[in-house]
């Protein structure tokens, strides 16, 4: 199973070890940002199966950037990957269309969840184009 996942998160070094998690399973990353706007942006033109986001972002939060995303299609999923305190998330990750919240500090929960995700949604779906970067 080829699962495109999108990264949004502004530290390359989470970016890096995000694409050898993802690597290290039948995944894919089909694209990645630094930012929200540029986020939402690759969100829209790749169709990935699946987003990781970053919840202090430099331009927007990532409740943000899953709300823009959620607005464009809901049916994708949202994993919010943080190093923030989660306590509080929860409420306002699901209104904003979130499936789940993980902590950057249990990296390895973040396979579970896709995991997760992939069977609760049936993924992957039909494919998008693939851009890098």
């Amino acid at each position: 199973m080829d699962l495109r996942i999108l990264i949004v998160d502004d530290s390359e070094a989470t970016r890096r070890l995000l694409r050898a998690i993802i690597g290290s399973r039948e995944w894919s990353v089909c694209g990645e940002a630094e930012n929200g706007v540029l986020g939402v942006e690759k969100y829209e033109a790749l169709k990935p199966d699946l987003v990781i986001i970053d919840l202090a972002l430099p331009d927007m939060n990532g409740i943000e950037v899953a709300q823009r995303m959620s607005s464009l299609d809901g049916s994708i999923p949202l994993v919010l990957f943080t190093i923030l305190d989660l306590e509080g998330l929860e409420g306002p990750a699901r209104q904003a269309g979130i499936c789940q919240v993980v902590s950057k500090a249990q990296v390895w929960d973040l396979i579970r969840t896709i995991d997760t995700a992939v069977t609760q949604h049936r993924l992957p779906k039909v494919q998008g184009p693939e851009i890098n970067g």
